[in-house]
């Protein structure tokens, strides 16, 4: 073998060992994020039933009197708590879970990056907390007390558990990354794939996305609709407030 042959074998080598190297830490930053959803999981399971209680509160408070949650299926009082408990269990987690992504991005990240990426980072775990809350508190009694005085009369309301863990959480998604706006807002702007001017302009479209976006993601109602796309747009616009805060820090520390 040549010295040249050799010299290209140890640069192909030097190479893969960063790769392997970055690999093995995101697989140890992986198996440490799933053991704090796990760690969590067997600390709250034992309180399952009693979590589904609290959650299905918001329907159970406007159920006429006499009528009850019922469950059709076989498995459906076991696996119900079961995927609630699991579902609540990486939202308690995700905070020790965004850490580990951070954990494994930030040595790739320049200072000024890391100093716009922290913030972001906390507020987007705070707002999607707040989504989850706003649903849970103002959306939930709104609709359930407009689903159980809208039925026929003669009609008992008796939901299914498992559909309505499926239709809660379906809401809570969907309120928690609504309430991301402001962050994706800042993000975009902060990168320069557009400006607040730009988005000034386009606020029209931008509202009439809102209420599309709260037709898709909402149950078929003008009530639940309004309650996403209302809140979206005033984040919208909490988002283009800091983005012109971001936009006059580069222009006054740009060169002239």
């Amino acid at each position: 073998m040549s010295d040249t042959d050799k010299k290209d074998g140890d640069e192909t080598i030097s190479q893969s060992q960063p790769l392997v190297s970055h690999l093995i830490e995101l697989r140890n930053r992986l198996l440490h994020a799933v053991a704090a959803v796990l760690f969590v999981f067997l600390g709250l399971y034992y309180f399952a039933n009693d979590l589904y209680l609290i959650v299905s509160e918001p329907l159970r408070a406007y159920l006429p009197e006499g009528a009850s949650m019922i469950a059709t299926d076989v498995a459906s009082p076991f696996l119900t708590p079961f995927k609630l408990t699991f579902m609540l269990s990486i939202f308690v987690a995700m905070p020790y879970v965004l850490f580990q992504l951070w954990s494994f991005v930030a040595p790739a990240l320049y200072q000024k990056e890391k100093r716009l990426a922290t913030p972001l980072l906390i507020s987007s775990v705070i707002l999607f907390y707040a989504g989850i809350a706003f649903a849970y508190f103002v959306v939930f009694p709104l609709i359930f007390a407009f689903f159980t005085s809208a039925g026929p009369a003669g009609v008992t309301i008796m939901t299914d558990i498992s559909r309505y863990l499926d239709f809660v959480l379906k809401l809570f998604f969907a309120f928690g990354l609504a309430f991301e706006i402001p962050i994706a807002t800042v993000i975009l702007v902060a990168t320069g794939v557009t400006t607040t001017a730009s988005l000034t302009e386009k606020r029209p479209y931008l509202i009439v996305g809102c209420f599309v976006v709260g037709m898709l993601l909402t149950p078929p109602d003008v009530i639940s609709q309004t309650l996403l796309a209302v809140p979206m747009w005033l984040l919208f616009e909490v988002g283009v407030f800091f983005s012109r805060m971001i936009e006059k820090e580069k222009q006054s520390i740009s060169p002239e």
